[in-house]
């Protein structure tokens, strides 16, 4: 154990910047990674406001933290395709790799998954970090350190358009134009879709996805979303619908949405348990497919974003001091309609 300073929820409601003992010893196949930027996530925040996302409780203090990208100082025995200097970022969810779901191909949902910043496992606001080799990939050269402190969200992006099963030229629609609807709306274009009807009651947000080309916004304060799409389908109806708000009341109507045979993929986790209409999905033969996390998205996502189909920066709002993290996270907790991304950087 190393002592080393970190961004820390001691508990609900409180942070510190102070020094705390993490492992940073580099065994075989394992990197260590000095951390540049980090990004500040949803359920970063989650813990820090509520002290707990459903089952998994906050009872000891924790480091926050999971977006992020750094530079390998160290590599452990065994460990060939990566070197000292290589800029990289992390997928932070660790897999039993004996486990069933790992041989299966699906280990984002093995039972046995460590995950940063998620209880009781440390994260990565904290200089240097030691990860497997496995889980660490090299950033192509025209990939900055704050784009690879995205991937990992933009992972969950992809999964999703995974998930959907999209056939070029499909119409989607995403219901939530924050972080991570904005980028499952990106990979969705990216995986074939001729557009994506994005929806949300923010338009400072809207505003910021509409800049996509193939990007149509609607604010359903001002208009319906189903007249939207029918207007935009002929009556027909969205080829997938992809819900990301998380909130009960998204359910309300949505099998409107979708044309027959169509599909609805979940990403937003709503708090507590909904209610939505099986007959109207029955009806329509609609097929519901689940979203956690994401695996064997990594590669992808990094290739698309260095060949410049997928353009992450504008969603960078804005970029903090390791020394003003606290200030980062309680500006997220405000939860500004012009905020997308805010990131922190580790180096000056």
């Amino acid at each position: 154990m190393a002592k080393v300073r970190a961004l820390v929820l001691e508990r609900q409601h409180e942070l510190a910047l102070r020094d705390i003992d993490l492992p940073l010893a580099v065994g075989p196949g394992m990197v260590k990674i000095k951390i540049h930027t980090v990004g500040v996530c949803g359920s970063d925040v989650h813990y820090y406001t509520h002290g707990k996302i459903g089952p998994f409780v906050v009872k000891a203090p924790m480091v926050l933290g999971h977006e992020a990208a750094g530079t390998v100082t160290e590599v452990g025995e065994g460990v060939v395709h990566l070197k000292p200097g290589d800029r990289v970022c992390m997928e932070p969810g660790i897999p039993d790799p004996n486990s069933r779901a790992s041989r299966l191909g699906m280990y984002n949902i093995d039972p046995a998954v460590t995950f940063w910043a998620t209880p009781p496992i440390h994260g990565v606001l904290t200089p240097f970090v030691v990860h497997p080799a496995n889980y660490t990939f090299k950033l192509p050269d025209n990939v900055s350190f704050a784009e690879g402190a995205m991937v990992e969200p933009f992972a969950v992006g992809m999964q999703a358009a995974t998930k959907a099963k999209i056939t070029p030229g499909d119409t989607a629609v995403v219901i939530g134009a924050g972080p991570i609807g904005t980028m499952v709306a990106l990979a969705a274009l990216a995986g074939g879709c001729a557009r994506v009807i994005i929806a949300d009651l923010a338009q400072p947000k809207l505003d910021i996805a509409a800049r996509y080309q193939g990007v149509i916004p609607v604010n359903v304060k001002d208009r319906s979303l189903r007249d939207e799409v029918d207007r935009l389908t002929g009556n027909w109806g969205a080829d997938v619908v992809f819900e990301c708000s998380g909130s009960p009341r998204a359910w309300q109507g949505i099998a409107e949405l979708p044309r027959p045979g169509g599909m609805i993929v979940v990403v937003g986790l709503p708090v507590d348990p909904v209610a939505f209409d099986i007959a109207s999905l029955s009806v329509k033969e609609i097929t519901i497919a689940s979203v956690f996390r994401y695996a064997h998205q990594y590669d992808r996502a990094i290739a698309l974003m260095a060949s410049g189909r997928v353009d992450l920066k504008p969603l960078i709002s804005e970029t903090f001091s390791f020394e003003d993290s606290i200030k980062a996270f309680d500006r997220a907790v405000e939860g500004r309609p012009t905020d997308v991304k805010l990131q922190i950087r580790m180096e000056a």
